[in-house]
């Protein structure tokens, strides 16, 4: 079973999270809360209607400080402020077809607020570790299907990959030319393809197909054959979290961590993944391909090889590629038939942690 966060070292712990308002983000808010976490959120306000954070937040959860990561005075005011302990870097502009249409408003978010984000944090004494989340698209995909590893060469053929690519190499000087003179530690964190409860986003496969359902429509699929690193957002929550603690207390000396399924697990297309959350829901097996239609380029094949996180923080994914999906259709499930999302949420992450 794979290491889970330790409530003792997150208890009081002050914890700067931007992108708290996403759909990863809202889930890290609420379970490091529940740790004991003294957490300062910092995020534009929601981008979809509904939103995770939007449910939570009626249900009685605290939202944070909304904000720009490209405004560095504002982000150096509640650095300060905050004074944190960890800061856990995830706000960006995190979708690969956006990312063609306002590819340098991409990179601004994703590289430049990445560094003034540093930037903010090298005048706080009170930080000790900075975790940065880039993708599991910061690889130079050669489309061979192979898993790969951090060692790999970095690269993208979209703006957002090339996005997240520059940060990590943005991420490594800031590393060397100011932070480790600072005591601070920093490192990035490559997470697979993340599905789970809450995600509303736009142009990802699971929200689409939930609103297919709510509004009686057919799902469009643009690469039924695609094949991504699937896992559940607590996995990979999971992953973060330990990573923190190890930077917090010096214990690992790694620059970058893939967080993904097993390479021994099948890789599972798109389709496969409509399929059954379709079913998992109750709902009719439709949908249409589309992917003859003009449309931006996405990569056929991904994968991601964790083996670095399993040697240097025993992480694994508890969940396979098949658990991940009907976690994430029965979360869905229960927010379509009336259950809040607070209860759903809370109850998952027990359940996560628990082994159930």
């Amino acid at each position: 079973m794979s290491r889970l966060p330790d409530p003792d070292f997150w208890k009081g712990k002050r914890v700067l999270l931007t992108g708290h308002t996403g759909f990863k983000g809202s889930w890290a808010s609420l379970w490091l809360r529940k740790l004991g976490a003294e957490v300062t959120g910092y995020a534009l306000p929601p981008a979809s209607e509904p939103s995770l954070h939007a449910l939570l937040h009626a249900d009685g959860l605290p939202h944070g400080q909304f904000g720009d990561v490209r405004d560095g005075e504002a982000l150096a005011t509640v650095t300060r402020k905050s004074e944190p302990e960890i800061i856990l870097h995830m706000a960006a502009q995190p979708l690969v077809r956006e990312s063609y249409a306002t590819p340098a408003e991409t990179f601004d978010v994703n590289v430049m607020g990445t560094i003034r984000l540093l930037q903010a944090a090298r005048a706080v004494p009170s930080v000790k570790a900075v975790l940065v989340v880039t993708t599991d698209k910061v690889y130079r995909n050669d489309e061979s299907g192979r898993h790969f590893r951090e060692t790999d060469t970095l690269g993208g053929h979209d703006p957002y990959s090339g996005s997240k690519a520059a940060c990590e190499v943005a991420v490594a000087t800031w590393r060397s030319a100011f932070l480790q003179e600072r005591g601070i530690s920093i490192a990035t964190a490559r997470g697979g393809n993340v599905i789970g409860g809450g995600d509303f986003s736009a142009d990802r496969l699971v929200p689409d197909i939930v609103r297919a359902a709510l509004s009686g429509t057919r799902l469009n699929i643009r690469s039924p054959l695609a094949t991504r690193p699937w896992q559940h957002v607590l996995d990979c929550l999971n992953g973060y979290f330990v990573f923190a603690e190890a930077l917090h207390a010096g214990a690992i000396e790694v620059d970058a961590l893939n967080f993904g399924p097993s390479p021994d697990e099948p890789q599972v297309p798109v389709s496969d993944v409509a399929n059954a959350i379709q079913t998992a829901m109750g709902l009719d097996l439709e949908w249409d391909d589309v992917s003859s239609l003009k449309q931006p380029r996405e990569m056929q094949t991904l994968g991601l090889d964790p083996a670095l996180a399993g040697k240097h923080l025993a992480w694994r994914a508890r969940f396979t590629q098949q658990q991940a999906i009907e976690w994430t259709a029965r979360w869905y499930d229960g927010w379509r038939r009336g259950k809040a999302a607070l209860p759903l949420t809370l109850d998952q992450i027990d359940a996560f942690t628990k082994g159930r």
